[in-house]
């Protein structure tokens, strides 16, 4: 019964979600779109700054690696981090290797998507975080892959951690679904 509710849920998400139009001038190829239980965040994808870091993304994404997937460390005031598929909680990656750094200059302000790594600069691989507000000791040292251009309303929701615990989230929101906007369904 629950699976149901669940799937129904899903479903009616989907409706809901198809009907609205993706904000004009995004390349449905580069943007991916993040279904919560709050609603939909659209993120516009910067290939053109971290090409293999977007493509991972993709790929994932397409793969519903990222489907179901918690907000497992969300730190009020900085940042909502996701995309370990694996554990979920923050020490696992893809089945596929690591990712060379492709730093820019882009800063980290209220919006932007970052590749969350380990102390390796070249450690990155699936998860990543969206900032609730500027950052610039991550400038240049985390990978931007693309800016959330509608729904930071539905990231503000996203269920916060205890300061305690390095933001670690007991029963975390989840990613329902996740996928790149041209094969949205």
């Amino acid at each position: 019964m629950i699976r149901l509710l669940a799937a129904l849920a899903v479903l009616m998400l989907s409706v809901v979600a198809h009907a609205q139009p993706l904000p004009a001038g995004l390349d449905p190829q580069n943007t991916i779109l993040i279904d919560t239980k709050d609603g939909r965040i659209v993120v516009k994808l910067r290939p053109d700054l971290a090409p293999k870091h977007v493509a991972r993304i993709k790929q994932l994404a397409r793969e519903k690696y990222y489907d179901n997937v918690p907000f497992h460390r969300v730190i009020d005031g900085f940042m909502a981090q996701t995309g370990d598929g694996q554990r979920g909680d923050g020490t696992g990656g893809s089945k596929y290797p690591d990712l060379p750094a492709e730093f820019s200059n882009v800063p980290y302000k209220r919006g932007i998507v970052g590749m969350a790594r380990a102390a390796d600069p070249n450690s990155a691989n699936s998860q990543f975080f969206i900032m609730f507000a500027e950052n610039p000791g991550l400038n240049g040292k985390y990978t931007v892959v693309g800016e959330v251009v509608k729904g930071m309303d539905i990231v503000d929701k996203v269920k916060k951690g205890s300061p305690a615990q390095n933001g670690r989230v007991v029963d975390p929101d989840k990613i329902v679904r996740m996928q790149v906007a041209a094969d949205a369904k």
